[in-house]
């Protein structure tokens, strides 16, 4: 868990764990569900109705979940040239203006996913036997997570805390994933050094 997040308050801290947690297991249990139903249509020539639209539920969990885990770990990517070349106190605004955003884009996740749930609760899927305002619930849960992820962020803005500084500190998501596989990148350099050495003396 990063710094960032030992900042905030420990209630959402608990709440961004289990959001990933389920965001994991729906992952595991839809790869299972799809699993099963290519096994059935495939080997056993019978094929269950329910796995399809039950696997892309639960893609919808884990996608919205995992969205609003990414606001609040900052592990989504951005375009964030203009971000280091400015100082201080402007960056302070622009992550604002960024998370004043994300909020927005979540609450209206909220609106416009509350209309679609409220329009296909007395629809039922056949497959599954439940309301079809289940396949918009995600879309509810998520950018409710994803707004009040935000907020929170705003709110530790306003009061002092100093996250602007930990995300200074923090690379971003690109080029920690490119500093991640530098041993990686050394270690092949290495042995293509050493066969080139090898072929030569081999010739020689």
């Amino acid at each position: 868990m990063s710094n960032q997040l030992r900042l905030g308050l420990p209630f959402l801290s608990r709440l961004n764990t289990v959001a990933l947690y389920c965001a994991g297991t729906g992952l595991v249990v839809m790869t299972a569900i799809v699993a099963w139903q290519v096994f059935c249509r495939y080997v056993l020539n019978d094929s269950p109705s329910w796995t399809e639209p039950g696997a892309v539920i639960l893609m919808s969990w884990f996608i919205f979940l995992g969205a609003a885990v990414g606001v609040r770990e900052n592990n989504h990517m951005g375009f964030d040239v203009l971000l280091y070349a400015l100082p201080p106190a402007a960056k302070k605004w622009l992550r604002m203006i960024s998370d004043i955003v994300i909020f927005a884009f979540g609450l209206g996740m909220v609106w416009y996913g509350s209309n679609l749930v409220t329009l296909t609760w007395g629809t039922t899927l056949p497959a599954l036997g439940i309301s079809g305002a289940w396949d918009y619930i995600p879309l509810m849960g998520g950018g409710a997570l994803i707004a009040l992820f935000s907020l929170e962020r705003m709110a530790m803005r306003v009061l002092g805390a100093p996250i602007d500084d930990i995300l200074d500190g923090i690379a971003p998501t690109e080029v920690a994933v490119e500093l991640e596989s530098i041993p990686d990148v050394q270690k092949d350099a290495a042995g293509f050094v050493q066969g080139v050495a090898e072929h030569a003396g081999k010739k020689g």
